[in-house]
């Protein structure tokens, strides 16, 4: 009896939904900070801080989300990618709806005035590293080939 071949999905196959690895580390971090409630900044410069890190992580967020939608591709990293997308904030980052979220992430600290929040970004950012972009990495290039190695070599992954 032949055996069956599966062919691969096309998509990246990431361990978990960035936004949920996001939400994770933030709620876990708001409850090490009630158990052990340290600031990150004082008082007066927290909610400036966490202003201007949620202002530029949401417009980042909203330009991205846009310019892969003008492209008519996925926005869903677990969705096939139709288009390699090399405009908008891709000019300048290989990630920057990642980049965003962790704006999003530190502002939130910030106004939180969470230590544990903000150190649990090594961590957070560690499993988004292997679990999700280098993973989006290795697809988009099976996928793409020459044209997002071009694209890796011009472009920083974050800034």
């Amino acid at each position: 009896m032949p055996s069956a071949v599966r062919a691969a999905p096309d998509n990246a196959g990431i361990v978990a939904p960035a936004p949920v690895l996001y939400a994770a580390a933030f709620i876990t971090g708001v409850f090490l900070h009630w158990r052990f409630p340290q600031p990150v900044l004082p008082l007066s410069m927290a909610p400036s801080a966490a202003l201007a890190l949620l202002a530029g992580g949401a417009v980042l967020a909203v330009w991205s989300r846009r310019t892969l939608e003008s492209a008519n591709t996925n926005v869903h990293p677990s969705l096939p990618a139709t288009a390699l997308v090399v405009s908008g904030p891709f000019r300048f980052s290989r990630n920057p709806m990642y980049l965003a979220r962790t704006l999003l992430y530190v502002g939130l600290a910030c106004l939180a005035n969470a230590l544990a929040v903000l150190a649990l970004l090594v961590p957070l950012l560690a499993v988004v590293h292997y679990g999700i972009i280098r993973r989006e990495e290795h697809y988009l290039e099976t996928k793409f080939g020459d044209a997002y190695r071009r694209y890796r070599a011009t472009v920083r992954r974050w800034l």
